[in-house]
């Protein structure tokens, strides 16, 4: 069995001692910023941050519904130690759900339920980005072409680029090749068409800009006849800042639906019809916010994917999830770490992280001599498939 290194978050200047460092300090000022919370959750979610950066993990409380749940995840293990000493993907993780329980998001009170994220992603959802994106629907090919494919598959793999709208997939006619430093697109394509009328997964990521165009591919998939079903696959609870909940797909297929412009309009209401069918069903499970690998994950959740013609995993944390969150030769084959997954699997990831796999030599050697941090910097992106069954 192939192993490497599993990041963690205890070595000054690289990017996992940045995230704990300098990225949530400002992100729990954002918090804190973005609600009025009173003394007592203000000062639970400072204590946390206090701990995450010069403390030792503590476990949750004793009346927390889920506290067995996370020792048997790995707290056992890492409760009582530095944070830096846990894998960076189970301290990352605990960290957004020990800062729910700082929030109040678990306890009988007013603050019970509210998604302390809500107003960035709310803001995102309805700001003015996202009515150009709108508007840029009309100007993709109406007919299910191989064109709109491409350009539907690139606006979903780039998310939030704020360079790589809709508008700019329809003129480019799919991904900008550049940037893309794996590149499985055809392998997709072909694996859809050679299952067609099968059902799709897609596990989601962030809500927002980034969840707009996925629901717009999953609206193609089902309206080209690709899938028969698909299956959105959201988080149980806010996550991770702006991962994708129930709540955020109810959100933007609504606001699909409201658009002035036709092609959007047209768009949200065939979504709300599969919806109202089946043919479109959200789904969720406890473990899409458990701090370990897709390798770990139960036997329910494995019996859902098996069967499924092709899972499509967006974003970094999924990519993190599928390959392991650990230090790989970035030439290590992709179906070497991923083919664990039950079913047939792609990845949609632009990279925000140090893990990367499926990269061709000559390509990592040009990008290391570049001197920028390819790997972080969110400019780059991979499409890697695994059909190995």
């Amino acid at each position: 069995m192939m192993t490497a290194p599993v990041i963690r978050s205890d070595v000054p200047g690289s990017f996992a001692w940045g995230v704990f460092h300098e990225r949530h300090p400002k992100l729990v000022q954002q918090v804190l910023d973005a609600l009025p919370y009173g003394p007592s959750e203000r000062a639970a979610i400072e204590e946390l941050l206090a701990e995450s950066i010069d403390g030792v993990l503590q476990p949750l409380s004793t009346s927390a519904h889920d506290r067995q749940q996370w020792l048997e995840w790995g707290g056992e293990g890492v409760n009582g130690r530095p944070w830096g000493e846990a894998p960076f993907l189970w301290a990352e993780s605990y960290f957004y759900r020990r800062l729910l329980e700082a929030t109040g998001y678990f306890r009988p009170g007013t603050w019970q339920g509210i998604d302390p994220f809500a107003p960035f992603k709310d803001a995102e959802l309805a700001g003015p980005a996202v009515d150009a994106e709108l508007v840029a629907l009309g100007d993709l090919p109406s007919e299910f072409t191989d064109k709109r494919a491409a350009a539907l598959l690139s606006s979903a793999l780039w998310g939030n680029r704020a360079d790589l709208s809709f508008q700019i997939t329809a003129e480019a006619g799919g991904s900008i090749a550049s940037d893309l430093v794996a590149d499985d697109s055809e392998s997709l394509w072909a694996e859809l068409e050679r299952a067609q009328g099968g059902r799709v997964g897609i596990i989601a990521d962030n809500a927002g800009r980034e969840l707009l165009p996925d629901l717009v591919l999953v609206d193609h998939l089902l309206a080209s006849g690709l899938a028969a079903q698909v299956v959105v696959y959201v988080k149980p609870q806010p996550y991770y800042v702006s991962d994708a909940t129930m709540a955020d797909v109810l959100a933007t297929v609504e606001r699909l639906r409201t658009a002035t412009t036709a092609a959007a309009g047209t768009i949200g209401e065939r979504l709300w019809r599969a919806m109202n069918s089946g043919a479109l069903v959200v789904r969720t499970h406890p473990f899409f916010c458990a701090p370990l690998p897709f390798h770990d994950m139960p036997a329910d959740l494995r019996s859902e994917f098996t069967g499924a013609a092709m899972t499509i995993l967006k974003g970094d944390l999924n990519y993190r999830r599928l390959v392991g969150d650990q230090l790989w030769p970035p030439t290590t084959a992709f179906t070497e770490v991923a083919s664990h997954f039950p079913s047939a699997v792609t990845a949609l990831r632009t990279l925000k992280s140090d893990v990367i796999v499926g990269v061709d030599a000559a390509v990592v050697a040009q990008l290391d001599s570049a001197g920028t941090p390819w790997r972080t910097n969110g400019r780059h992106a991979v499409i890697q498939v695994d059909l190995r069954r």
